[in-house]
């Protein structure tokens, strides 16, 4: 029974009905509505709904003044058939293109970056200073998930440096393989863990791509069947990590995987106070001056350089800073949101 096909093609072509003859396009409809249902009359017979519409219709004409004769609404275009094979291919692996096709918007994108020693910015924008010695989860959802190993930045010192970051892109059917890249210290590789540059041999594998921009000092992964892109620098002796990725992507994760530093910042507990090591101290009042150049607006990246150019005795450590921001002009969605203020 196709009655419902009957219903829609009835309610397109009344929806914007407006001005001087809407009366007579109106009966056409109704008309068009009146033969499109005769003519499933013996497949729905016993369908309630062909009988309502059916009772529907007369009404309607009687209220309407239309006649039983008459012209009809001009049959609505039928679009062309989607190919499927194509589309699958294809545009399944281009998350934009695919979120624009269900949704009719582009989708929304959130940013987090680690850098430093090491400092959090959420994709809620809060912003932490961490100590997190060890390794500990930045992302843990069904796409992907980020690991950060840190150890302290000098003997005794409460502040760490990340040392080490694993990215794992989960296998997601048509598009790519798994795909494990690993970076180190002193070690940024542009391939993946098996030697590769992209998401396999899958029809959709060259939806997952990685680049140097720089030798040495800054990779970029774009992972377009996520609407994923990511950037790993190394600075100085510390790595850093940003990523702006899809809504819905930094949000498909179960309440199990409740421990991930992007997400909910650093535990209270793992949390330091940037305050505490720079106050009338003249080696601060240098790296003020040193990050000044770098950072002219006294956000909490600037806040941030001054802590580890004090806290590690590096003057390279101000690149750090300057790289995550450079990262968050790129990839935050919002400039204005680029400067937090403590």
């Amino acid at each position: 029974c196709k009655i419902l096909r009957c219903n829609s093609e009835y309610v397109a072509a009344t929806l914007n009905l407006r001005g001087s003859d809407r009366n007579a396009a109106y009966c056409n409809a109704l008309r068009s509505y009146s033969h499109c249902t005769r003519k499933t009359a013996r497949t729905c017979r016993g369908d309630l709904a062909y009988h309502s519409a059916v009772h529907g219709i007369e009404d309607l004409m009687i209220q309407n003044n239309c006649s039983k004769e008459g012209p009809t609404s001009p049959p609505r275009p039928r679009p062309p058939a989607p190919n499927h094979q194509g589309f699958r291919s294809l545009d399944i692996c281009d998350y934009e293109k695919s979120f624009l096709y269900k949704h009719g918007r582009p989708p929304g994108y959130q940013h987090c970056a680690a850098f430093g020693d090491p400092h959090i910015r959420t994709f809620h924008h809060d912003f932490h200073t961490c100590r997190v010695e060890g390794s500990w989860p930045l992302l843990d959802n069904d796409y992907l998930f980020v690991q950060a190993t840190s150890w302290p930045v000098a003997k005794g010192s409460n502040a760490t440096v990340t040392s080490k970051l694993t990215i794992i892109f989960k296998n997601m059917k048509e598009c790519i393989d798994q795909k494990v890249y690993q970076a180190e210290l002193d070690n940024l590789p542009a391939a993946f863990e098996d030697g590769s540059v992209n998401g396999g041999e899958r029809p959709g594998g060259s939806s997952l791509t990685i680049r140097e921009r720089s030798p040495g000092r800054h990779v970029e992964i774009r992972a377009d069947y996520i609407g994923t892109t990511i950037a790993v620098r190394q600075a100085g002796r510390q790595l850093s990590f940003s990523i702006r990725a899809a809504e819905e992507v930094a949000r498909a994760f179960t309440e199990e995987q409740d421990l991930q530093l992007c997400v909910g910042g650093c535990p209270r507990s793992q949390r330091i106070s940037r305050g505490e090591c720079c106050r009338g101290r003249p080696a601060a009042e240098a790296a003020r001056a040193l990050c000044k150049e770098m950072l002219p607006v006294e956000d909490v990246y600037f806040q941030s350089c001054v802590f580890d150019v004090v806290t590690s005795g590096d003057a390279n450590f101000t690149m750090a800073a300057h790289g995550a921001l450079e990262d968050a002009r790129v990839f935050l969605p919002n400039a204005e949101k680029l400067h937090i203020f403590q």
